[in-house]
């Protein structure tokens, strides 16, 4: 019997053979969009759960709250780490120091003979340990303990850098690496290389007393005043310990250390490693933060998209289901109980979603590389694992009940007797209302995509014409060392660059204009007591506001000088200090910490600091040429490669020991929307899966109504109507259903972009424009579609269609 109903469905599949290209083709396409969208999720889910223990896993992160609002850090400060083992001794705490763009030099097994000749530049991935970082953090290691970091100068490779290095990992140990062309480490340990899903991208590992010894590289402070995001602390938590106990610790904790902070109460709290990957407010050492909320958008885009395919499954299965109303009659007839129709049209149902799954996963396994460089997934990924396979059955089992659980019971419930009569009409299986409603939901489905894709890629649009207050085109920037030997031929570096006739201007200085780097401190204006807010630090020469465009309210820039005597201010601190006009701030002093009283000479209009999400903070720009880490250079050349390879040239010259890199300011600043973008990338592809999902269903419900109404468009042409009356005919409705799912996509897309755009502090104001797009768009692909089977019905040869009468 069983064997009996695959033979039937396979003979019905085959009869029908559109429909059911078009139902296998929508499922097999819908499917596919759902897999490869949780391969995304689950793989963003799992950063860092292959830690053994996670669970029991967390980060000390710092809350600052003060009058200025409520600013949140991942960094604490440097004492830290040996206050918190004394006063809450029940944890084990670890320390992860980053630096970034540190130079590694191989020097091989020793620092005389060959001259070293491999150079690398480390944007990420080089940190400062502790070995008690690495026994909250269970590494494997290939070669030596965690016990080597111990002791200064030693370092630990990942087998990936070994490699890099050293061309085999295993002749690493005992090699010898200059770090910063400063500090010389050996190779003490190899662990194995740490998988991608990470916010913790180790690399290479040198010992946190490194670090210590060295603070005028990089930057170590005894002082409980300074905090940095780059210095973290991560601890593990005992099964028997309620994390609610080591939060009120860390209460009392900071309230015994931070109890002369004016400024801001501050205050550490526990952070479980399950929840780096996901916090916005801190950030990571990893490439990116993830919303949970753009993976509820991710995942709620796959149930729409399936909802959508089982939509034009339900409607094709019951128009279609008149058809066969004499073969449901003559099997109840014959004996066939209802149940026996219901499971033999369910099993229909799931011979056509095998079929579409086996398409499904074709289509997902040729897509899979494309959405791994969409959402810049590094890890290799695929479809063979218990997660996948188990969501695969899930998938199917729902796809299936949801497809053909309506159409099961609509033709499982014909009565024999109407159904060998032919009289079974669309009002009786619930056709004509059930199909509009279910195209209104598909288009309304479809709309709210548009609409949200519209959004998205109009703001990126937004962010990337948008007046930053400062130029970024053509300015050729790369990262310093931070040696003394290094800014002794600063001058020497940048009067080589002047003489080139490509060259505009050359700036030194601590950071970009833009950058997610904040450098707070306390400060204190006119010889009043300490502000109640921060203000942020940036160190540059006095080419910096030629360089990159930034323009004066009042004042000057400071007069080039070895020593920070003068400063200049942006507009927002002026507004921050009660100052009506910005130039009253011209000629006060201001302190800047513990720092000595700068006079303040000139007043800058505000320009973007941070990303567009955030706002313009107060700033304050000062000479200091030990910070100068950043080197701009403002090109003229229509040539810019050719501009580029010369300026490396005198690079090589000037630091011939150095390692090169080099990028321009816009695709430095491009960093921070990268994720918003692929955002805007995916939903503009699944928008198009959609809208083409919607175009099958559409044209297999008009191809079955033009089949179903052939007699009646040959009777009206032959009464007179024209080819434009019966186009007219078949458009009328679904544009009716179009514009009826538009008044309920709009108020949900404007709810749910809206809530997008609230992580932009400058943003586009969703205006009228964006929603008639969404229905125009809309309206056009049903015309098309609706219109080329209208079309062909109406100029048929009216002869034919009557002539079976």
């Amino acid at each position: 019997m069983i064997r009996n109903y695959f033979r039937i469905a396979y003979r019905n599949l085959k009869r029908h053979k559109v429909f059911s290209i078009i139902n296998i083709t929508g499922l097999a396409i819908g499917i596919a969009s759902c897999l490869l969208l949780f391969t995304i999720i689950r793989y963003e889910l799992s950063y860092d759960r292959f830690h053994p223990g996670y669970q029991h896993l967390y980060r000390v992160v710092t809350e600052d709250k003060s009058a200025d609002g409520v600013f949140h850090t991942p960094g604490i400060p440097f004492p830290a780490l040996e206050a918190l083992r004394i006063d809450i001794p029940d944890m084990q705490w670890g320390a992860l120091f980053a630096s970034e763009g540190s130079q590694v030099t191989v020097l091989g097994k020793g620092e005389t003979g060959n001259t070293p000749e491999k150079r690398f530049i480390e944007n990420s991935g080089f940190f400062f340990a502790d070995p008690q970082f690495f026994q909250v953090f269970r590494y494997t290691w290939l070669s030596g303990s965690p016990a080597v970091l111990a002791a200064p100068n030693n370092t630990v490779l990942t087998k990936k850098t070994a490699i890099k290095y050293f061309g085999d990992w295993k002749q690493a140990m005992g090699q010898l690496l200059k770090l910063d062309n400063t500090v010389t480490v050996k190779v003490a340990g190899i662990l194995e290389d740490i998988p991608h899903n990470t916010d913790l991208p180790l690399s290479i590992v040198t010992s946190y007393e490194t670090a210590k010894a060295n603070p005028s590289t990089y930057f170590y402070s005894d002082s409980w005043g300074n905090t940095t995001s780059s210095f973290q602390i991560y601890a593990s938590l005992p099964g028997n310990i309620p994390v609610a106990r080591i939060n009120l610790q860390l209460e009392a904790f900071s309230a015994k250390n931070y109890k002369d902070r004016k400024r801001a109460v501050r205050t550490h709290f526990l952070q479980p490693l399950s929840q780096l990957h996901f916090d916005k407010r801190f950030g990571t050492f990893g490439d990116h933060v993830t919303a949970m909320g753009t993976l509820w958008t991710l995942g709620l885009i796959g149930a729409f998209i399936i909802i959508m395919a089982c939509i034009n499954f339900i409607n094709l299965s019951t128009a279609q289901a008149i058809g066969r109303s004499k073969e449901i009659g003559i099997r109840k007839v014959l004996g066939s109980f209802r149940w026996q129709l219901f499971g033999q049209v369910m099993g229909e149902t799931a011979l056509i979603v095998l079929a579409a799954v086996i398409l499904a996963l074709a289509l997902a396994t040729f897509s899979l590389p494309f959405i791994k460089h969409i959402a810049s997934i590094d890890e290799t990924l695929g479809f063979l694992n218990w997660g996948t396979l188990f969501f695969l059955v899930i998938l199917i089992l729902v796809v299936t009940v949801l497809a053909g659980l309506y159409p099961a019971m609509i033709l499982s419930g014909f009565k024999p007797v109407l159904a060998l009569k032919n009289r079974i009409t669309s009002a009786q299986i619930g056709g004509i209302s059930l199909r509009r409603g279910l195209v209104v939901t598909q288009f309304a489905i479809s709309q709210v995509l548009i609409i949200g894709t519209v959004v998205a890629v109009t703001q990126m649009k937004y962010v990337q014409d948008a007046d930053l207050g400062f130029a970024k085109d053509a300015i050729l920037v790369f990262n310093a060392n931070t040696d003394s030997a290094f800014h002794t031929r600063q001058k020497t570096f940048s009067g080589e660059l002047k003489r080139m006739p490509d060259v505009a201007a050359v700036s030194f200085s601590s950071d970009l204009p833009s950058s997610g780097n904040n450098w707070t401190t306390n400060f204190a204006y006119d010889h009043r007591p300490d502000e109640n807010f921060g203000l942020d630090i940036k160190y540059a020469d006095h080419n910096y506001f030629s360089t990159y465009g930034l323009r004066f309210l009042g004042g000057r820039g400071f007069s080039e000088s070895d020593t920070t005597r003068e400063v200049v201010i942006n507009e927002t601190l002026t507004k921050k200090l009660g100052l009506t006009d910005p130039t009253q701030a011209i000629g006060k002093e201001i302190r800047m910490g513990s720092q000595p009283w700068k006079t303040i000479v000139g007043v800058i209009r505000d320009f973007k600091t941070n990303s567009l999400k955030e706002e313009v903070r107060p700033i304050i720009i000062a000479e200091n040429r030990q910070f100068y880490w950043v080197t701009g250079i403002k090109l003229k050349s229509a040539d810019l490669a050719r501009t580029k390879a010369a300026v490396e040239k005198v690079w090589d010259e000037v630091y011939p020991e150095y390692a090169y890199t080099n990028n321009f300011v816009d695709d430095t600043l491009a960093e921070f929307y990268e994720q918003d973008e692929q955002l805007a990338l995916l939903y503009k592809l699944f928008a198009g899966i959609a809208i083409f999902i919607s175009c099958l269903g559409l044209y297999g419900l008009v191809s079955f109504m033009a089949a179903q109404r052939t007699k009646e468009v040959g009777i009206r042409k032959v009464l007179g109507a024209s080819a434009g009356n019966i186009v007219y005919l078949f458009s009328r409705e679904f544009i009716i259903l179009i514009s009826i799912a538009f008044l309920i996509a709009a108020p949900l897309a404007y709810y749910i972009m809206q809530s997008w755009l609230q992580d932009f502090v400058y943003r586009i104001n969703l205006g009228l424009g964006v929603f008639l797009v969404a229905i125009f768009i809309s309206a056009i692909v049903a015309l098309l579609t609706v219109g080329y089977k209208a079309v062909r019905a109406a100029t048929a040869n009216p002869v034919k269609s009557l002539r079976t009468e």
